[in-house]
């Protein structure tokens, strides 16, 4: 009973009526702050601090966009040969840099020396011809002028012998019927003196005068005939010189032509001296594709070796111009909400550790997607919408990257600020 009543002695203590007449306890906060006065001002700065600090994180954390899927990009330019041959010297090694012009490799040239040597003869040949008929256009024209002239000479002086001819005929024809009738008037008197010889009428010596002169008068008629025949054949030699010269004088008329056929030949031959020029020009520049150059500057790789026979197309080098590269960022569609061209932005490259600047240059026109070599066709199966991803060009800007370090296909970690 004794343990119990000292069990119970304490609750007795905090009776209801001994619990309302103490006083209040204070609070520990009340006691801390009472005891440190400063407190308050402190905390009330934290916290201001904090929601300031929390403000423009925001505003930093929702200022860009960026994505861990990026790459640097560039051009990869392949050189081919571009004349068939056999390569006799490869001027560079893999991964070597070179400058623009540098002669990466070199083709057999004799083959294509001796090609050069023949296409300048022909066209020396060509030229030649080509002068020649220059010059026989201005003779053949003067040639043909004077033919003209000449032939028209001709016809002319034909009808004037003609003429002259038909004259010289009347006067044979003329004396043809004079003698005829002195041949007539002596044969009559011829026989009249005949009867009256034998009559002894007359003389004898008048009847031979008579027969003389019948003979005269018939070697006369005999003469006259003979020149009127004579006349008649020149009258015909001269309408046969007519006839001639108007043929020459129609064949020099045609003249004209003949310069023109001379002058289309010698066209054609300075259209051959062209192609001739034309075919020169080629053999030296097939000549000139002997030697393979660097288009750009940039690091070289190689697939030529020496001994190789190429053909015109096949591929031998290929350049990277290290000082033209860029950034292509595959960023979520729906981060492309505030981003615009020219903006700017930050690349971190994982090979090197460094920030580079740059900006927005373009957006692409179509998701990675849709680009691939087999694009997804949403109207087939089961739709699952899946965010798509947007290549977004980002170009360096000048003097970031002279350095040259950068490599196609490095990873990096583009930031955009798009506010």
């Amino acid at each position: 009973m004794a343990q119990q009543t000292e069990l119970e002695a304490p609750p007795s203590r905090t009776a209801p009526s001994e619990t309302h007449s103490a006083p209040a306890v204070p609070p520990v906060r009340e006691k801390f702050f009472r005891s440190r006065p400063y407190a308050k001002p402190i905390m009330i700065v934290i916290i201001v601090l904090l929601l300031v600090g929390g403000f423009f994180a925001y505003r930093y954390f929702t200022s860009y966009e960026s994505t861990d899927d990026a790459q640097i990009d560039g051009h990869l330019m392949p050189i081919s040969a571009r004349i068939p041959g056999y390569v006799i010297r490869v001027n560079v090694d893999d991964n070597q840099y070179v400058q623009k012009g540098a002669v990466l490799a070199e083709i057999d040239p004799r083959d294509y020396q001796i090609a050069v040597e023949k296409a300048q003869a022909d066209l020396s040949d060509a030229q030649a011809t080509a002068q020649s008929l220059r010059i026989n256009v201005p003779i053949i024209n003067v040639n043909t002028a004077s033919q003209v002239s000449a032939s028209q000479a001709d016809v002319e002086n034909a009808q004037a012998g003609i003429s002259a001819s038909q004259q010289e005929y009347d006067a044979a024809q003329a004396q043809l019927v004079q003698a005829q009738a002195n041949d007539a008037k002596a044969q009559s008197d011829l026989a009249r003196y005949k009867q009256l010889v034998e009559k002894q009428e007359i003389s004898q010596q008048l009847y031979d005068t008579a027969v003389a002169q019948a003979s005269v008068t018939r070697a006369a008629v005999s003469a006259a005939k003979s020149s009127a025949a004579a006349a008649e054949q020149e009258v015909h030699q001269a309408r046969a010189k007519l006839l001639q010269a108007q043929a020459n004088l129609r064949s020099s008329q045609t003249g004209p032509q003949q310069v023109a056929q001379t002058r289309a030949r010698a066209q054609s031959a300075q259209a051959a001296v062209q192609q001739k020029q034309a075919a020169l020009d080629q053999a030296q520049l097939n000549l000139q594709y002997t030697k393979i150059t660097a288009p750009v500057d940039g690091v070289v790789t190689k697939n030529a070796e020496v001994g190789m026979n190429v053909q015109a197309g096949q591929q031998l080098f290929n350049v990277v111009p290290l000082n033209d590269v860029w950034v292509t960022a595959n960023f979520k569609e729906t981060q492309l909400k505030h981003m615009q061209v020219r903006q700017r932005a930050e690349v971190k490259v994982d090979a090197n550790g460094r920030t580079y600047k740059a900006h927005v240059d373009s957006i692409a026109g179509s998701s990675g997607a849709r680009l691939s070599l087999l694009p997804p066709e949403n109207a087939t199966g089961n739709y699952v919408k899946v965010v798509q991803r947007i290549p977004v060009k980002l170009v360096f800007d000048p003097g970031e990257n002279s350095d040259h370090l950068l490599r196609l296909g490095m990873s990096c970690e583009p930031k955009v600020f798009v506010k």
